[in-house]
């Protein structure tokens, strides 16, 4: 029986092919790797009179569009490739505050003399003031009387909110001044000391509710009784008097 063995190469021969082919490629490498020069600069024997080759022109750059153009001169206007429109006039000089002056023209409409807005105006120091107790009278049902919780002021939408107890319930009635449906308002009482807030919305509850306002209405209407009735009794007096003179 014939056993057939591989040759097999030693390990030294193989160190020996790679050396060779290590060598072959240095060999192979370009010569400006391997060896270095040193260069010496030369000296011209004579004065080279050439002229210098003029340097090329750079080119243009590309043309800009035409809104894109800036002048030279910042005096002339901007080039635009746009339409440009006068601007339209504004309203503002013939009309600067619509609805406040349509808000005057209708208080003029609604309020001729003019009670009712200096009732009301912060520029007269009798005026009606949060804390006040108010009648309104309207063109339907009985006058309503109580106590001015806060004063809206938006012009003609003037409003004023009045609270009251009728049978121990709490009622609040919002009236706007300048309605034709309000005939009257009046000041049945005045508070002694100015409110610190201009709404005083504290009082809607049990320990700083005024309760009902009617024993206050009554007390003014008594007043009040009084002192037309002795303007009636003057009056009557005159009217006597001159009768009798005749």
């Amino acid at each position: 029986m014939l056993i057939q063995t591989t040759a097999r190469r030693p390990l030294g021969a193989w160190k020996g092919v790679l050396r060779r082919a290590r060598q072959q490629r240095l060999m192979s490498m370009p010569f400006s790797r391997t060896i270095t020069t040193e260069t010496t600069p030369t000296i011209p024997s004579a004065v080279d009179h050439t002229p210098i080759p003029a340097a090329a022109p750079k080119p243009s750059p590309p043309k800009p569009f035409l809104h894109s153009l800036k002048p030279q001169n910042p005096q002339t206007p901007t080039r635009s490739a746009f339409a440009v429109y006068p601007r339209v006039p504004s309203s503002k000089a013939s009309a600067p505050a619509p609805l406040d002056s349509y808000h005057a023209q209708q208080i003029r409409r609604l309020d001729p003399k003019g009670l009712r807005k200096r009732l009301f105006s912060k520029a007269n120091p009798d005026a009606a003031k949060p804390g006040d107790v108010l009648q309104v009278t309207t063109k339907r049902g009985e006058p309503f009387a109580g106590v001015c919780l806060s004063i809206r002021r938006a012009g003609v939408d003037t409003a004023i909110l009045l609270r009251n107890t009728v049978t121990k319930i709490g009622v609040e009635m919002w009236y706007k001044i300048y309605s034709p449906n309000v005939l009257g308002i009046e000041i049945v009482w005045r508070r002694p000391k100015r409110a610190r807030r201009a709404r005083l919305t504290y009082m809607r509850q049990p320990k700083h509710d005024m309760g009902n306002v009617d024993n206050l209405v009554a007390e003014w209407r008594r007043t009040r009784n009084v002192f037309s009735s002795k303007g009636k009794a003057g009056k009557g007096a005159a009217a006597a008097g001159a009768k009798g003179r005749r």
